[in-house]
């Protein structure tokens, strides 16, 4: 059986129609005989009105009908095609902006757009727009090009109007632009979207979208490499994509996407350790202290843990208390369930 999030929890992300909980579990309305995706822009009901399931089947089951508004058996976090037809736009040339009429002539609403973005990003479609004209523009800078030739060539219509929306972006000025730029993308998973970092070479960086300590895990990569980040697409978001499906579907066990984890000498050390953990194996913070020649050092294992850069990746999922119960995940104890549930063969998540 699938573990759910307290329903405490669930009930709030149905009050703030949190994006990050589409798909992770439906509710049903006992005065209407209806079920939803916690999105569902439908009136909130009271918490005495409503019940909590794991999949559409079970509200099926209990008697509930399917809401004809946010429509929970369709397949959620799928990108639909109008969404992924607008990004294909923006992506193809992001020096120029996708107006409103040319997101019309494509058959796409742009207040539709804006929501959906809004929901499942946390960011406009302007905003997502923005951050690709901004990426292309760093990496004119660095290649020698003029502050004003940039923000000419990216889309700007002054070039104040681009310093200003650069040092708001990257934390310094178009002149002093410098180190690597490194690619960000939003991808959806069945427990809740995730940012992924990377450039041509590897990935650094893949957490939950809504992980509290997400914003200093950006300054952590921000010092370590010098870089700055910028929405955008390569050949390893590519592959990370399409392996996080394969695995989230019960069909892949092992992840060839490389990856970049610096840290400190003791980090690596652990995170050499989660890499050798076996899919669907488990092990103790003691047992991997020992294994460290560090006996007693749970507390410091487990920090090294939460300072893991790269979720599912290197598994930190996989460490255990001693009697086995779970604790210490920075997703949330009930994503650590639902991954460990895949791996032993209890779900499958698509």
């Amino acid at each position: 059986m699938l573990t759910l999030p307290s329903q405490d929890k669930m009930y709030q992300a149905l009050l703030d129609r949190d994006g990050c909980y589409d798909g992770v579990f439906y509710i049903a309305v006992k005065t209407t005989g209806i079920f939803c995706r916690p999105i569902c822009p439908a009136r909130k009901p009271l918490r005495k009105n409503v019940e909590f399931f794991a999949e559409p089947k079970e509200a099926v089951y209990a008697g509930y009908r399917p809401c004809k508004r946010c429509k929970p058996l369709d397949r959620v976090q799928q990108m639909p095609d109008w969404v992924r037809k607008a990004t294909s736009l923006a992506e193809a040339l992001p020096e120029e902006r996708v107006t409103e009429y040319q997101l019309r002539e494509a058959g796409i609403s742009p207040d539709r757009l804006r929501r959906w973005f809004k929901t499942n990003y946390g960011m406009s479609f302007q905003s997502y727009q923005r951050g690709l004209r901004l990426g292309q523009a760093f990496g004119q800078l660095r290649k020698g090009q003029s502050v004003i030739e940039t923000s000419v060539d990216s889309g700007w219509e002054s070039t104040s109007g681009f310093r200003d929306a650069f040092q708001k972006a990257f934390g310094t000025a178009p002149r002093d632009a410098a180190g690597p730029m490194f690619a960000m993308r939003w991808i959806e998973t069945p427990l809740g979207p995730m940012v992924a970092i990377a450039d041509d070479s590897a990935l650094y960086l893949l957490e939950f979208a809504d992980r509290p300590m997400l914003a200093s895990q950006m300054k952590t990569l921000h010092r370590r490499y010098k870089c700055s980040v910028a929405p955008g697409m390569n050949d390893v978001l590519r592959l990370l994509e399409k392996e996080l499906a394969s695995y989230f579907a019960g069909e892949l066990q092992s992840f060839s996407v490389p990856l970049d984890a610096r840290g400190t000498e003791f980090q690596c050390a652990v995170w050499d350790r989660l890499l050798e953990i076996p899919y669907g194996g488990l092990l103790s913070y003691g047992e991997m202290a020992r294994d460290l020649d560090r006996a007693g050092a749970q507390r410091a294992v487990g920090k090294a843990n939460g300072d893991n850069r790269l979720a599912i990746l290197i598994p930190c999922h996989r460490v255990v208390r001693s009697d086995g119960s779970l604790c210490g995940y920075g997703g949330g104890l009930w994503r650590k369930k639902r991954l460990l549930e895949i791996e032993q063969g209890q779900a499958r998540l698509v």
